[in-house]
Protein backbone atom coordinates (compact mmCIF):
# COMPACT_ATOMS: atom_id res chain seq x y z
CA UNK A 1 0.00 0.00 0.00
CA UNK A 2 1.64 3.47 -0.98
CA UNK A 3 2.60 5.13 2.32
CA UNK A 4 2.91 8.54 3.20
CA UNK A 5 6.48 9.55 0.34
CA UNK A 6 4.26 7.85 -2.17
CA UNK A 7 1.18 9.67 -1.49
CA UNK A 8 3.34 13.35 -1.48
CA UNK A 9 4.92 12.44 -4.80
CA UNK A 10 1.49 11.55 -6.19
CA UNK A 11 0.25 14.66 -5.23
CA UNK A 12 3.40 16.92 -6.55
CA UNK A 13 3.46 15.15 -9.85
CA UNK A 14 -0.17 16.40 -10.10
CA UNK A 15 -0.44 19.64 -8.67
CA UNK A 16 0.47 22.25 -11.15
CA UNK A 17 -1.37 20.55 -13.56
CA UNK A 18 -4.83 20.32 -11.71
CA UNK A 19 -4.86 23.75 -10.01
CA UNK A 20 -6.87 26.40 -11.44
CA UNK A 21 -8.70 23.43 -13.83
CA UNK A 22 -12.81 23.24 -13.42
CA UNK A 23 -14.10 19.47 -12.61
CA UNK A 24 -16.99 19.60 -15.36
CA UNK A 25 -17.67 16.18 -14.21
CA UNK A 26 -17.32 12.18 -14.24
CA UNK A 27 -17.27 8.81 -15.77
CA UNK A 28 -17.77 5.89 -13.23
CA UNK A 29 -16.80 2.68 -14.01
CA UNK A 30 -17.02 0.92 -10.68
CA UNK A 31 -19.43 2.62 -8.49
CA UNK A 32 -18.00 0.93 -5.09
CA UNK A 33 -14.57 3.26 -5.80
CA UNK A 34 -16.87 6.19 -4.86
CA UNK A 35 -17.13 5.65 -0.98
CA UNK A 36 -20.06 8.13 -0.22
CA UNK A 37 -22.14 9.22 -3.14
CA UNK A 38 -23.82 7.61 -6.01
CA UNK A 39 -22.53 8.02 -9.30
CA UNK A 40 -24.74 10.62 -10.29
CA UNK A 41 -25.00 12.32 -6.95
CA UNK A 42 -21.10 12.99 -6.90
CA UNK A 43 -21.41 13.85 -10.72
CA UNK A 44 -23.74 16.41 -10.05
CA UNK A 45 -21.65 17.97 -6.71
CA UNK A 46 -19.01 18.24 -8.83
CA UNK A 47 -19.79 19.66 -11.65
CA UNK A 48 -18.49 23.65 -12.18
CA UNK A 49 -15.81 23.40 -9.12
CA UNK A 50 -12.94 24.86 -9.29
CA UNK A 51 -9.18 22.85 -8.17
CA UNK A 52 -8.03 25.23 -5.34
CA UNK A 53 -4.91 23.26 -4.25
CA UNK A 54 -3.67 19.34 -3.44
CA UNK A 55 -2.73 18.42 0.10
CA UNK A 56 -2.09 15.10 1.73
CA UNK A 57 -3.76 13.46 4.90
CA UNK A 58 -1.66 10.97 6.05
CA UNK A 59 -1.89 7.99 3.30
CA UNK A 60 -5.02 10.06 2.00
CA UNK A 61 -4.72 12.41 -1.36
CA UNK A 62 -6.85 15.63 -1.43
CA UNK A 63 -7.93 17.67 -3.83
CA UNK A 64 -9.51 20.87 -2.86
CA UNK A 65 -12.04 22.54 -4.50
CA UNK A 66 -13.76 25.99 -4.15
CA UNK A 67 -16.67 24.13 -2.23
CA UNK A 68 -16.35 20.44 -1.16
CA UNK A 69 -13.00 18.26 -1.51
CA UNK A 70 -12.12 14.87 -3.15
CA UNK A 71 -10.59 12.38 -0.35
CA UNK A 72 -8.99 9.40 -2.26
CA UNK A 73 -7.32 6.34 -0.76
CA UNK A 74 -5.21 4.61 -3.07
CA UNK A 75 -4.90 1.28 -1.06
CA UNK A 76 -3.02 -1.39 -2.68
CA UNK A 77 -2.96 -0.87 -6.72
CA UNK A 78 -4.90 2.84 -7.00
CA UNK A 79 -2.99 4.98 -9.57
CA UNK A 80 -4.09 8.46 -10.19
CA UNK A 81 -2.85 9.80 -13.77
CA UNK A 82 -3.59 12.82 -16.52
CA UNK A 83 -4.56 11.94 -19.96
CA UNK A 84 -6.24 13.51 -23.25
CA UNK A 85 -9.94 12.80 -23.32
CA UNK A 86 -9.92 9.54 -25.96
CA UNK A 87 -6.12 8.67 -25.10
CA UNK A 88 -5.95 5.18 -24.07
CA UNK A 89 -3.33 4.21 -21.88
CA UNK A 90 -1.98 1.21 -20.17
CA UNK A 91 -3.41 1.54 -16.84
CA UNK A 92 -6.71 2.06 -18.36
CA UNK A 93 -7.31 -1.57 -18.43
CA UNK A 94 -8.57 -1.28 -14.44
CA UNK A 95 -9.81 2.39 -14.77
CA UNK A 96 -12.26 2.91 -11.90
CA UNK A 97 -13.28 6.75 -12.32
CA UNK A 98 -12.43 9.68 -14.90
CA UNK A 99 -12.57 13.28 -13.94
CA UNK A 100 -13.38 15.36 -16.77
CA UNK A 101 -11.70 18.50 -16.95
CA UNK A 102 -11.93 21.60 -18.63
CA UNK A 103 -8.80 21.57 -20.68
CA UNK A 104 -9.92 18.46 -22.69
CA UNK A 105 -7.57 16.18 -20.16
CA UNK A 106 -9.00 13.67 -17.84
CA UNK A 107 -8.17 12.80 -14.27
CA UNK A 108 -7.93 8.76 -14.38
CA UNK A 109 -8.19 6.37 -11.18
CA UNK A 110 -7.07 2.97 -12.16
CA UNK A 111 -7.36 0.59 -9.34
CA UNK A 112 -6.89 -3.59 -10.04
CA UNK A 113 -7.43 -4.94 -6.66
CA UNK A 114 -10.79 -2.23 -6.55
CA UNK A 115 -9.82 -1.41 -2.93
CA UNK A 116 -9.45 2.19 -3.57
CA UNK A 117 -12.10 4.57 -2.34
CA UNK A 118 -13.12 8.26 -3.75
CA UNK A 119 -15.10 10.26 -1.28
CA UNK A 120 -16.87 13.79 -1.47
CA UNK A 121 -16.26 15.54 2.00
CA UNK A 122 -17.66 19.05 3.49
CA UNK A 123 -15.93 19.00 6.57
CA UNK A 124 -12.25 17.72 6.49
CA UNK A 125 -11.29 17.79 9.93
CA UNK A 126 -14.32 15.35 10.97
CA UNK A 127 -13.56 13.19 8.59
CA UNK A 128 -9.91 12.82 9.52
CA UNK A 129 -10.64 12.96 12.79
CA UNK A 130 -9.52 8.95 13.63
CA UNK A 131 -5.97 9.77 12.14
CA UNK A 132 -2.93 10.79 14.88
CA UNK A 133 -0.20 13.85 14.03
CA UNK A 134 1.83 13.92 10.97
CA UNK A 135 4.95 12.57 11.82
CA UNK A 136 6.69 15.81 9.65
CA UNK A 137 4.94 17.88 11.49
CA UNK A 138 5.33 20.17 14.42
CA UNK A 139 2.27 18.12 16.14
CA UNK A 140 4.60 15.09 16.30
CA UNK A 141 6.63 16.20 18.79
CA UNK A 142 9.12 14.43 21.07
CA UNK A 143 7.36 14.83 24.35
CA UNK A 144 4.10 13.61 23.20
CA UNK A 145 5.91 10.75 21.46
CA UNK A 146 7.38 9.48 24.67
CA UNK A 147 4.25 9.72 26.36
CA UNK A 148 2.38 7.81 23.94
CA UNK A 149 5.33 4.65 23.85
CA UNK A 150 5.91 4.80 27.85
CA UNK A 151 1.80 4.19 28.11
CA UNK A 152 1.63 0.85 25.72
CA UNK A 153 2.57 -2.21 26.10
CA UNK A 154 2.30 -3.17 22.14
CA UNK A 155 5.35 -3.95 20.15
CA UNK A 156 7.04 -0.53 18.70
CA UNK A 157 6.27 -1.83 14.84
CA UNK A 158 2.33 -2.27 15.82
CA UNK A 159 2.46 0.99 17.09
CA UNK A 160 3.72 2.75 13.93
CA UNK A 161 1.49 1.11 12.40
CA UNK A 162 -1.46 2.25 14.38
CA UNK A 163 -2.85 5.53 11.88
CA UNK A 164 -4.50 6.80 15.26
CA UNK A 165 -0.88 7.38 16.75
CA UNK A 166 0.84 8.52 13.73
CA UNK A 167 -0.73 9.24 10.14
CA UNK A 168 1.09 7.65 7.15
CA UNK A 169 3.45 5.03 7.86
CA UNK A 170 3.49 1.75 6.92
CA UNK A 171 5.13 -1.44 6.66
CA UNK A 172 7.87 -0.11 4.89
CA UNK A 173 9.03 2.65 6.70
CA UNK A 174 7.94 1.09 9.91
CA UNK A 175 10.81 -1.13 9.24
CA UNK A 176 13.29 1.26 7.78
CA UNK A 177 13.03 3.71 10.90
CA UNK A 178 13.20 0.71 13.66
CA UNK A 179 16.65 -0.13 11.66
CA UNK A 180 17.98 3.54 11.49
CA UNK A 181 17.49 3.81 15.65
CA UNK A 182 18.69 0.63 16.13
CA UNK A 183 15.35 -0.64 17.74
CA UNK A 184 13.93 -4.06 16.95
CA UNK A 185 10.57 -3.68 15.74
CA UNK A 186 9.01 -6.28 18.46
CA UNK A 187 10.34 -4.71 21.50
CA UNK A 188 7.70 -3.25 23.54
CA UNK A 189 7.06 0.06 23.39
CA UNK A 190 7.38 1.23 26.73
CA UNK A 191 10.63 -0.99 26.99
CA UNK A 192 12.62 1.49 25.07
CA UNK A 193 14.99 4.19 27.17
CA UNK A 194 14.09 7.59 26.76
CA UNK A 195 17.51 7.88 24.45
CA UNK A 196 15.96 5.03 22.30
CA UNK A 197 12.73 6.81 21.98
CA UNK A 198 14.32 10.19 20.67
CA UNK A 199 16.36 8.04 18.26
CA UNK A 200 13.58 6.59 16.86
CA UNK A 201 11.54 9.71 16.60
CA UNK A 202 14.47 11.24 14.71
CA UNK A 203 14.49 8.18 12.29
CA UNK A 204 10.58 7.95 11.57
CA UNK A 205 11.36 11.47 10.28
CA UNK A 206 14.84 10.50 8.67
CA UNK A 207 13.58 7.86 6.96
CA UNK A 208 9.96 9.35 5.23
CA UNK A 209 12.23 12.87 4.13
CA UNK A 210 14.53 10.77 2.56
CA UNK A 211 12.35 8.52 0.94
CA UNK A 212 10.14 11.89 -0.42
CA UNK A 213 13.55 12.90 -1.82
CA UNK A 214 13.83 8.97 -3.77
CA UNK A 215 10.09 9.79 -4.73
CA UNK A 216 8.70 6.53 -3.25
CA UNK A 217 9.30 2.71 -3.63
CA UNK A 218 7.90 1.36 -6.77
CA UNK A 219 8.22 -2.61 -5.88
CA UNK A 220 5.30 -3.86 -6.83
CA UNK A 221 2.55 -1.45 -8.27
CA UNK A 222 3.13 2.06 -7.04
CA UNK A 223 3.64 4.62 -9.93
CA UNK A 224 3.92 8.41 -10.12
CA UNK A 225 1.60 10.21 -12.24
CA UNK A 226 3.55 10.04 -15.06
CA UNK A 227 3.79 6.21 -15.16
CA UNK A 228 7.68 6.42 -13.78
CA UNK A 229 8.51 4.67 -10.45
CA UNK A 230 10.43 5.90 -7.59
CA UNK A 231 13.91 4.69 -6.64
CA UNK A 232 13.91 4.14 -2.88
CA UNK A 233 13.92 0.42 -3.52
CA UNK A 234 17.40 0.50 -4.48
CA UNK A 235 18.20 1.86 -1.06
CA UNK A 236 16.34 -0.16 1.37
CA UNK A 237 18.45 -0.92 4.74
CA UNK A 238 16.11 -4.01 5.74
CA UNK A 239 12.85 -3.92 3.73
CA UNK A 240 12.42 -6.65 1.00
CA UNK A 241 16.32 -7.45 1.49
CA UNK A 242 16.00 -10.56 3.57
CA UNK A 243 19.21 -12.96 3.75
CA UNK A 244 20.69 -10.49 1.87
CA UNK A 245 23.85 -8.40 3.92
CA UNK A 246 22.86 -6.22 6.13
CA UNK A 247 24.51 -2.09 5.31
CA UNK A 248 26.24 -1.97 8.27
CA UNK A 249 27.49 -5.00 10.15
CA UNK A 250 26.90 -7.63 6.66
CA UNK A 251 25.07 -9.84 8.84
CA UNK A 252 21.96 -11.25 7.16
CA UNK A 253 18.77 -9.01 7.06
CA UNK A 254 16.13 -11.61 8.52
CA UNK A 255 12.28 -11.45 7.76
CA UNK A 256 9.53 -12.79 10.18
CA UNK A 257 5.76 -12.89 10.61
CA UNK A 258 5.23 -10.03 13.52
CA UNK A 259 1.19 -9.87 13.65
CA UNK A 260 0.76 -11.02 10.30
CA UNK A 261 2.96 -8.27 8.74
CA UNK A 262 6.20 -9.19 7.14
CA UNK A 263 8.95 -7.97 9.09
CA UNK A 264 12.53 -7.24 8.36
CA UNK A 265 15.39 -6.48 10.27
CA UNK A 266 19.12 -7.02 11.49
CA UNK A 267 19.32 -9.42 14.27
CA UNK A 268 23.05 -7.63 14.99
CA UNK A 269 22.29 -4.06 14.79
CA UNK A 270 18.40 -4.39 16.22
CA UNK A 271 18.69 -7.11 18.82
CA UNK A 272 15.55 -8.19 21.06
Amino acid sequence: MPELPEVESVIRGLRDDLIGRQLLGLECHWERTLQNCSPATFDERIQGRVVSKLSRRGKYIVIHTDQSALVIHLRMTGRLYLARAGEKLAADRWLRVSFLLDDGWQLRFSDLRKFGRIALVDDLPSHFAHLGPEPLSEDFDLKGWKRICKARKKSIKTLLLDQRIVAGIGNIYADEACFLAGINPARPANSLTDAEVSRLHRSIRDVLQYAIQYEGSSFQWYRKPDGSGGNLQEHFYVFNRANECCRSCTKAIVKIRHHGRGTHFCPHCQPI
